[in-house]
C-alpha cells in the first residue's frame, strides 16, 4: 500500500504524488482511493486503492535511474514496424505495461518516425501521452524540468536522423 506523498506512476497516466487517500461512495459501493495529483496539467486522478497492484502502480524511479534512462534514449535502437495497425498495438501494449523503458522505446520510435515519414492523427496523439507519462517521471525524480528533458529528446532524435541521412 502506498501513502500520502508518495511518487508514484499510473500507466498510461503519468507520474504524480499522492495527495490524499479517502473513501468514496462510487455507484452505491464504498472503496478508498488513492487522489494523485500529476504535475503536468495540474490534473488529479482517483485510483482505487484495491486494484493499484492490477493496474500497475508503481513507485517513481530514482534520480540516478532517470539520467540514465536520459543516456539511454540516445543510444537505443528501435524497430520500427511499417504495419500501422500492429505498431499501433504494440505500442499501446507497451505504453500500459507501465514499464518506462517500454514507454522510452514508444517516444524513441514515434519520434524517429514522425521525423522520417509523419504520423497519424492517433500516433501523434500517442506520441504525445507517452512523451508526458515518460517527462513526468523524469520530472518527479528530479532529472530536470519538463522543458529541458523534451529538449534532450528531440535533439537526440534530430542528431540520429543527421546521422542516418549521411550514410
Amino acid at each position: 500500500m502506498f501513502n500520502v506523498g508518495d511518487k508514484i506512476v499510473y500507466p498510461m497516466h503519468g507520474a504524480g504524488i499522492i495527495e490524499a487517500i479517502e473513501e468514496k461512495k462510487i455507484l452505491k459501493q464504498k472503496q478508498s482511493y488513492y487522489i494523485m495529483k500529476m504535475p503536468i496539467g495540474d490534473m488529479k486522478v482517483m485510483i482505487p486503492v484495491k486494484n493499484s497492484a492490477e493496474i500497475g502502480i508503481r513507485y517513481i524511479i530514482d534520480k540516478a535511474t532517470g539520467c540514465e534512462i536520459l543516456t539511454k534514449f540516445k543510444t537505443m535502437k528501435t524497430d520500427i514496424n511499417d504495419n500501422w495497425n500492429k505498431r499501433y498495438r504494440e505500442n499501446m501494449i507497451k505504453i500500459r505495461s507501465g514499464n518506462i523503458l517500454d514507454v522510452l522505446d514508444v517516444v524513441k520510435s514515434l519520434m524517429l518516425r514522425e521525423k522520417e515519414k509523419g504520423l497519424s492523427t492517433s500516433e501523434r496523439k500517442m506520441l504525445c501521452n507517452a512523451k508526458q507519462i515518460l517527462i513526468s517521471e523524469l520530472v518527479l525524480a528530479k532529472v530536470a524540468v519538463y522543458e529541458e528533458i523534451e529538449k534532450e529528446l528531440e535533439q537526440a532524435v534530430d542528431i540520429e536522423c543527421d546521422l542516418a541521412k549521411e550514410q
